[in-house]
């Protein structure tokens, strides 16, 4: 139950789904609880054993957490499936605050390996698509801003996000990420498509550039 005293299923008709935590989500999802534990304790178990996941889970990684049998295990898996499958399809997503892309980019965090994606936008702050430009190894990428504005030039876009992920869990920019966002922003500045922020994705988080330095950056969400 909520702080407030409310059910999961009472607050997502009132407050809809946002308001809702992962462990009120999560119980939602599954319904009932187990033999050993209630809904409330499950949820809490699942979540903190997905949080601490470097990857996509499979069936038998969900299985493991006490209490959540195949059935159950299977549905939190299909939830999580279809919920990456909708939020990387062709929904229109407005982006006003770096939050706004954290459902679009979420899979980052399972990468074991670094990936640096372009996200492109229209005129009206809308995702035109999402590019991938790189896929590194370990936790260095390369990118260059040549081939990097080809997909925002082909996407006609007004402006772009770069993204990439720290697998280490860390996601404070290292001294490589403020360079080459530098670079990235120059060569912006040069094509007319500007960069309006650069972001960092890991397990435990997600980091703006823009937000911690401005003054790197044209303008802002």
């Amino acid at each position: 139950m909520s702080e407030n005293g409310l059910l999961p299923r009472e607050k997502i008709q009132r407050c809809g789904a946002r308001s809702l935590n992962n462990e009120e989500l999560l119980a939602l999802v599954l319904g009932s609880g187990s033999p050993d534990c209630d809904v409330f304790e499950l949820s809490r178990k699942l979540a903190d054993y997905l949080s601490s996941m470097t990857n996509f889970p499979s069936l038998g990684d969900l299985m493991k957490v006490r209490g959540l049998g195949r059935a159950k295990a299977s549905k939190v898996l299909a939830c999580l499936e279809l919920s990456s499958r909708y939020m990387l399809g062709a929904k229109a997503i407005s982006v006003h605050e770096p939050k706004d892309l954290e459902p679009r980019l979420s899979y980052l965090k399972y990468e074991n390996q670094e990936h640096m994606v372009l996200v492109t936008l229209n005129s009206s702050n809308e995702v035109i698509d999402v590019h991938e430009l790189t896929k590194g190894i370990a936790n260095q990428t390369l990118v260059h801003p040549r081939e990097s504005f080809v997909h925002a030039i082909e996407d006609r876009a007004v402006s772009v996000i770069f993204a990439h992920n720290h697998p280490s869990g860390n996601s404070e920019p290292s001294d490589e990420d403020l360079g080459i966002t530098k670079v990235l922003c120059s060569a912006g500045q040069i094509v007319q498509i500007p960069v309006i922020d650069h972001l960092i994705i890991s397990r435990n988080g997600m980091t703006s550039l823009c937000r911690l330095y401005p003054d790197l950056f044209e303008r802002f969400m």
